[in-house]
C-alpha cells in the first residue's frame, strides 16, 4: 500500500485521537472487553486466555495509539511484542489449530466505533472528518491484518517446539484418553507413568498472574497428591499457567484438602478447580470435565475463592451457565436481599441447610436462637417471598452469590 500523508490539519487531528485512545475511560475498557470475550465463550471460560486476550487488545490499543502520536497517519508497524505472541504460545498448549480472528476482529469493530465518535468530537467540517476516517480506517485495517499475521506465524513456531520432548507425550496421551480413543491403557500407563486403574481425583490448578513465578503451581499439585495419599500425582502443562493434575485416590472426607489449603494460603495468585473422586478410566476422564466446569464456572463468576470442589458448586454451576438469566434469578427471589450484607445472607443460607430448624442453625453460628430469629425476621422484610415458601430457591440465589466475586455484580 502507497502511503499518502495526511493534510497537517488531519494529522493534528489524528494526533488528538490517538492521545484520547492512550487515556481510555474504564467503561470504554470494560465496552471493549465484554464484546471481545462475548464473540468467543471458549475463551471466555478459561480464565487464562480470557485474560490474555484482553492484555493482548489493550497492548494494541496502545501500540496503535502510541505510533499515531508520534506520527499522525503514518502506516502502524504490527504489534510483536510479549502480549499478542503470548496468545500463540496458550493456544497452542491447549491444541487450538484454528486462531480465535472473531475475538480480534470484534475488538478492531469495538474500537472503531469509539474512533468514530471521538472523530466527531474533534471536528465537524466534512472534509476533515472524511480524510481522518479514511486515514484511520486503512491505518487499523492493515494493523489487525498484519498483528494477525505475526500471530499466525508464531502460531507455527510454538506448535513445532512442543511437538517434541515428553510433556508433547503426555500431553497428547492425555488429549487421546479424555476424547475416548482406543488407545490401550497399558500404553497410556507407561507414556504417563500413571496407573489409570482405582480411584482418580483430578484438579484444574492455574495462577491468574502468568507473568509471575509460576513454581507455586508445582507446589499446589504437590499438596493436592498429598491430601490424596499419592506422592506423585500426574501433571500435564495444559499452557504456560496452567496445570491438569491427576491423584490416586481421594481426599479424605474428615480433614479435606489440609495441605492443599495451607499451601494456597502462600500463594495468592494460585486457583484450583477439583473434581469429585472417581473410579477407573471413566473416572479419570468425568473428574477432570468436573473439575474444568468448577473452573469455568469461577471464572464466569470472577469468584475470589482459591479453591473450589465440583461436589460444593454443581448447583451453582448448572444455575450460572447463562449469567444473564442466572442474575436475573438472583434478583428475582432475594430482591433486597441481594444487597443486605453478608452476614445477614449467610444467616439465611446457613438456616435453610439445617432443614430450616432455628436451634441447630443457632449452633453452627455460634447465635443465640433470638439472635436468629431477629436476623430471619429482617430477611423477611426483604425478600420478594415468605422465606417459608421459597426456601430453596432463595437458598440456591444464595449460593450463588457466596460464589459470585464483586466484577460481576
Amino acid at each position: 500500500m502507497v502511503w499518502q500523508p495526511p493534510s497537517p490539519r488531519v494529522q493534528d487531528l489524528i494526533r488528538q485521537c490517538a492521545q484520547i485512545v492512550l487515556n481510555p475511560r474504564p467503561e470504554w475498557l470494560d465496552e471493549y472487553d465484554g464484546a471481545v470475550l462475548a464473540a468467543n465463550p471458549t475463551i471466555a471460560a478459561d480464565p487464562e486466555l480470557a485474560a490474555a486476550i484482553v492484555r493482548s487488545n489493550h497492548a494494541n490499543l496502545f501500540f496503535w495509539g502510541t505510533a499515531n502520536l508520534r506520527d499522525p497517519g503514518a502506516p502502524v508497524p504490527p504489534n510483536t511484542g510479549p502480549e499478542p505472541l503470548s496468545i500463540a504460545r496458550e493456544l497452542v498448549r491447549r491444541g487450538i489449530t484454528e486462531f480465535p480472528v472473531d475475538a480480534y476482529r470484534v475488538g478492531e469493530g469495538v474500537a472503531w466505533r469509539r474512533l468514530m465518535e471521538i472523530a466527531f468530537e474533534l471536528t465537524s467540517d466534512p472534509a476533515e472528518l472524511h480524510e481522518m476516517l479514511d486515514v484511520c480506517s486503512k491505518s487499523i485495517s492493515a494493523f489487525v491484518d498484519a498483528t494477525l499475521a505475526g500471530i499466525a506465524a508464531q502460531i507455527d513456531l510454538e506448535r513445532d517446539d512442543l511437538t517434541r520432548g515428553t510433556h508433547a507425550e503426555r500431553r497428547e496421551t492425555v488429549a487421546l484418553l479424555l476424547g475416548g480413543a482406543p488407545i490401550p491403557r497399558q500404553r497410556a500407563e507407561v507414556r504417563l507413568g500413571h496407573a489409570l486403574t482405582g480411584t482418580h481425583t483430578a484438579a484444574v490448578i492455574w495462577s491468574e498472574d502468568s507473568a509471575g513465578d509460576l513454581s507455586g503451581l508445582d507446589r499446589a499439585a504437590e499438596a493436592f497428591g498429598q491430601d490424596c495419599g499419592d506422592q506423585r500425582p500426574l501433571s500435564v502443562l495444559a499452557s504456560t499457567a496452567t496445570r491438569w493434575v491427576w491423584a490416586a485416590g481421594g481426599a479424605d472426607v474428615q480433614h479435606g484438602f489440609q495441605a492443599l489449603i495451607r499451601a494456597a494460603g502462600d500463594l495468592p495468585s494460585v486457583r484450583i478447580a477439583i473434581g469429585p473422586a472417581a473410579d477407573g478410566l471413566d473416572g479419570f476422564r468425568r473428574s477432570h470435565f468436573d473439575a474444568i466446569t468448577t473452573q469455568q464456572m469461577m471464572a464466569r463468576l470472577h469468584s475470589t475463592h482459591q479453591i473450589a470442589q465440583f461436589a460444593d458448586v454443581e448447583l451453582v454451576a448448572l444455575t450460572t451457565a447463562d449469567p444473564d438469566r442466572a442474575a436475573e434469578f438472583v434478583n428475582r427471589n432475594l430482591g433486597g436481599l441481594e444487597t443486605a450484607d453478608r452476614e445477614l445472607q449467610e444467616t439465611v443460607r446457613v438456616f435453610v441447610i439445617e432443614q430450616c430448624n432455628a436451634s441447630r442453625a443457632a449452633a453452627r453460628l455460634y447465635l443465640h436462637r433470638n439472635t436468629l430469629l431477629r436476623r430471619l425476621a429482617r430477611a423477611d422484610e426483604l425478600l420478594p417471598r415468605p422465606l417459608s415458601e421459597n426456601s430453596v430457591a432463595v437458598a440456591v440465589a444464595l449460593d450463588v452469590l457466596r460464589w459470585r466475586g464483586k466484577a460481576t455484580g
